[in-house]
């Protein structure tokens, strides 16, 4: 029997809630819907779709991660395909690190329903570790009790900083702390920068989207060159700091939604036990989601 044959067969023993760690949602563009900018992908992911596509691969919930290369800072969207499913998805903005009022900013998004955390775009344009908006949302994240996500990969060293300046703020690295391909070809050795990100493992503060990994193998579905890298990270962070999730859509030029899922559901590598945290339990913890089906 091939591998991809029988992790299709395979059956967990349990059942587990799971909670995607980040997935977009988004209108195609329009003249009454302009894009900021471009995000690989179908050229929509509504609201509406995201769920269906959600319950097709048991997904029970997920972190709503307002897109930026389509909506910006503007989380107009999110906010409604929240009021439309208020039980699947919670929210995640990004905010400007250059914006002098971003404590107040962060302050006031945290009090929305549904909020559960706020983003930076930290390797968007330069940036130092004494920039005032930078620090501000950073400290706001602090006094609102939620983590804050970074987009990272290619800037890790400033991320470090922020993390010795920030210990009291759950800080949480997206997608594996690794720039990840948006197409075909995939580069040639994309776990190159993995110490780095293993370095960052000493803050106790910080933690690790295992998100858009299925990206970074060279093989087809079920992916199984990534893991000697993922158990890496688990042991280095421990596996209670670290969340999967699949990135959608971002990710699907490169691989459908169930691969995404399915390539740690069903995989070996993990007990039963340690997917559940990996893939649920982790994440409602760090965020302060008490989740229920």
């Amino acid at each position: 029997m091939n591998i991809k044959k029988r992790y299709l067969q395979f059956k967990l023993v349990t059942k587990m809630t799971i909670i995607d760690s980040q997935v977009h949602s988004y209108e195609k563009d329009s003249p009454s819907n302009r894009w900021v900018g471009y995000l690989p992908g179908p050229e929509e992911a509504t609201g509406d779709q995201m769920a269906v596509a959600m319950d097709e691969v048991e997904v029970d919930a997920a972190l709503l991660v307002s897109a930026y290369s389509v909506y910006g800072y503007d989380p107009t969207y999110a906010l409604k395909v929240y009021s439309d499913h208020p039980s699947r998805f919670r929210l995640i903005k990004p905010f400007n690190p250059k914006s002098d009022a971003s404590y107040e900013e962060v302050i006031e998004w945290a009090k929305k329903d549904g909020v559960i955390g706020a983003r930076i775009m930290l390797d968007n344009e330069p940036l130092k570790s004494d920039e005032t908006g930078l620090n501000g949302i950073l400290k706001a994240g602090a006094d609102a009790n939620i983590p804050i996500n970074l987009h990272c990969s290619d800037v890790l060293p400033l991320f470090k900083e922020l993390a010795i300046k920030h210990q009291n703020t759950r800080l949480v690295m997206d997608h594996v702390g690794i720039t990840q391909p948006k197409k075909l070809p995939k580069p040639e050795n994309p776990f190159a920068n993995l110490d780095a990100v293993l370095d960052l493992a000493q803050f106790e503060n910080v933690a690790i989207k295992i998100s858009g990994a299925c990206t970074l193998s060279k093989e087809d579905f079920p992916y199984l060159d990534i893991w000697p890298y993922l158990h890496k990270i688990f042991d280095a962070f421990g596996l209670e700091r670290c969340l999967w999730g699949t990135d959608w859509t971002r990710t699907s030029p490169l691989l459908t939604y169930r691969e995404g899922v399915d390539s740690f559901k069903l995989t070996d590598q993990l007990t039963d036990s340690e997917k559940a945290l990996l893939m649920g339990k982790n994440l409602m913890k760090i965020y302060n989601w008490e989740y229920s089906k």
